[in-house]
């Protein structure tokens, strides 16, 4: 009898727990690569100021639904302060460009609708997605000319011209990773 009490007990504490479980984001990585020279050599880098706006939510659907993200691009870290210098001063600042956001409309069967605005144009990108119990991962490409940043990518490539063997591409991988939890 005693036994059978505990496993009721167990099983409904469990029941009225489970619901109470709240996923929340615990941390976020964005890496992004770009790409120079004729041979399309990878530049990757990420920000240092990336800020995850989220509700807490009983279901991972609602945490992604909830979910946008703020970049500020003057803190562009590619481990290298002397081509940081100039992606900020010759890439973004070029037109003006000083935050870069993201947010998740929708996802399913293993892709991710994902609205991107920068310098002041919204895009939806479509990404490959990977939810697991604990970390979401979006990778995908995105068109510097989608974004109107052509005038921006001709001044990178100025400045770097020699490094770049007069080539910087207009095309950038990106993948965002971000942590979960359940509280």
């Amino acid at each position: 009898m005693k036994k059978s009490l505990l496993i009721l007990t167990l099983s409904l504490s469990t029941t009225i727990f489970a619901g109470t479980c709240k996923y929340g984001v615990d941390s976020s990585s964005l890496e992004w690569i770009a790409f120079k020279t004729p041979a399309k050599v990878a530049v990757k880098g990420t920000f240092d100021k990336v800020k995850v706006n989220f509700k807490a939510s009983t279901s991972m659907q609602g945490l992604l639904q909830s979910t946008n993200v703020h970049i500020v691009t003057a803190n562009v870290n590619s481990h290298n302060e002397g081509r940081d210098a100039k992606l900020v001063k010759n890439f973004f600042h070029v037109q003006g460009v000083k935050t870069i956001d993201a947010k998740l409309l929708k996802t399913g069967n293993g892709v991710a609708d994902v609205e991107i605005t920068m310098n002041n144009v919204k895009k939806v990108i479509t990404m490959k997605f990977d939810a697991k119990e604990t970390a979401m991962k979006f990778n995908g490409t995105i068109d510097l000319a989608d974004f109107k940043m052509l005038p921006s990518l001709e001044s990178i490539t100025k400045a770097c011209y020699e490094l770049h063997k007069g080539k910087t591409w207009q095309d950038v991988d990106l993948e965002f990773t971000l942590k979960t939890s359940c509280k």
